[in-house]
């Protein structure tokens, strides 16, 4: 658990549960901003009721780093640009990408499997393949230190392993 640093952090943490539906807020609130041809801004301010903190957050963080996450994610998804990109999967990698940028205290591993999780729930199973791909791209960029540990204390998914996947480590978070 970490408390999120940024313009509109509380000294309160955030739990885990807590971070993924803010998670899946922050992508319904994307995506309906991208629908309606509104900015996040315009968006939020159209609610009658504010999102959760951490959804707010990511949102406009989304927003005021728009140029750096549309770079990350265009240099690191190959054959697409990021404005062909179905929609779900464009904001699934946009808050992702934000979160690798500006949210330190949230792990790499967790910030992918949040991704990958929700891209294969609100989008299709090759999307949660195609968001981790990019995603660990955008990662070896922007956090190649972490990247690196993560790498070295993961153990080999051994022979018996489905291929293109590595066994549960989360325990029992599901």
């Amino acid at each position: 658990m970490s408390t999120s640093p940024g313009p509109e952090a509380s000294s309160r943490r955030t739990l885990p549960g807590a971070r993924r539906r803010a998670r899946e807020r922050a992508l319904e609130l994307l995506y309906e901003a991208e629908t309606k041809e509104l900015t996040p801004t315009q968006l939020l301010g159209e609610l009658p009721v504010a999102p959760e903190t951490y959804a707010s957050q990511l949102v406009l963080g989304v927003e005021r780093r728009a140029g750096e996450v549309n770079r990350l994610l265009g240099s690191h998804a190959a054959g697409w640009s990021v404005e062909r990109m179905p929609a779900v999967d464009r904001c699934v990698l946009k808050i992702a990408a934000y979160e690798l940028l500006d949210e330190p205290g949230v792990p790499v591993a967790v910030i992918l499997d949040e991704a990958v999780e929700l891209a294969k729930t609100y989008s299709t199973e090759d999307s949660g393949r195609y968001v981790n791909g990019v995603l660990s791209g955008v990662a070896n960029e922007v956090r190649p230190d972490e990247q690196a540990d993560t790498a070295r204390s993961r153990p080999s998914p051994g022979p018996h392993a489905p291929r293109g996947r590595v066994p549960e480590e989360r325990g029992g978070r599901r």
